[in-house]
């Protein structure tokens, strides 16, 4: 069977000769596959073809890719490949407009908005949460206990016991926001527990959030999420400020929030 043939890549695409942020490894991708090379439904470049072109590991353009198909933009075939998605994604304009995973003001402000419409997503869940909601809560912290050390399993868990809390608001427009914002942060939030070694400080700030929305007690799930957020956006500013230094003068100090 004849092996496919990669297209030819611009030389515009190699990055610069230096230790190179996940940021900027999107930021190329992304500006490829708009520019008109790979047709909607098409297969792009394998990972060793886009690794060459841009001059870095297959590691990272496994990561960039991760990221992407999680926008929606790439759709990941198991054994077959990687397709740019025929149809697109709601989430691309917006990642385009906000230059998320582009620059670190942008991703700063993302995680403004988080805290707060988590928190204020928490209070409602715990005012209308019924025994179902309950339950499936609770589901989503034993998953997180049972993923222990395992950083991609407790990730995974992580972002549906979030969702579950959003689902349990009752309101529609909290349960998309926070899984858009979840799956746009995903990256970040997976690298900063790698870089922690343990998920047990993260796990321990979940457990009071479920207990206060069992006990129908919206100002102790408030606060609790806030805790939750504040420690978690300290983490992840740190993780940007240390994968983004040197990249220009840009903000990431915790003033801005």
């Amino acid at each position: 069977m004849t092996p496919e043939a990669n297209p030819a890549l611009p030389s515009s695409l190699r990055l610069p000769p230096r230790e190179t942020p996940l940021a900027e490894i999107t930021r190329k991708l992304i500006d490829y596959l708009l520019s008109g090379a790979i047709a909607p439904g098409e297969k792009i470049p394998g990972e060793r073809h886009l690794a060459e072109a841009l001059g870095i590991g297959r590691s990272s353009v496994r990561e960039a890719i991760k990221s992407l198909s999680l926008l929606g933009l790439l759709d990941v075939r198991q054994g077959d490949g990687t397709y740019l998605s025929r149809s697109g994604s709601d989430l691309l304009p917006k990642v385009i407009e906000w230059g998320l995973f582009l620059n670190v003001p942008s991703i700063v402000d993302l995680l403004e908005a988080r805290a707060e419409i988590e928190v204020a997503a928490a209070g409602f869940a715990a005012a209308r949460a019924d025994a179902e909601a309950k339950r499936n809560l609770g589901a989503r912290l034993d998953e997180m206990r049972d993923a222990g050390s395992d950083v991609d399993a407790y990730v995974e868990a992580d972002i549906g016991f979030h969702l579950e809390i959003a689902r349990a608001s009752g309101n529609e427009v909290f349960a998309n926001l926070v899984g858009s914002m979840r799956s746009l942060l995903r990256v970040w939030v997976t690298q900063v527990l790698r870089q922690a070694g343990s998920t047990d400080t993260s796990f321990a700030l979940h457990e009071p959030i479920v207990t206060a929305i069992v006990a129908r007690n919206a100002d102790q799930a408030r606060a609790a999420m806030r805790l939750h957020m504040e420690s978690a956006d300290d983490r992840l500013r740190e993780a940007l400020a240390s994968e983004t230094a040197g990249l220009g003068n840009r903000d990431t100090s915790p003033g801005r929030g």
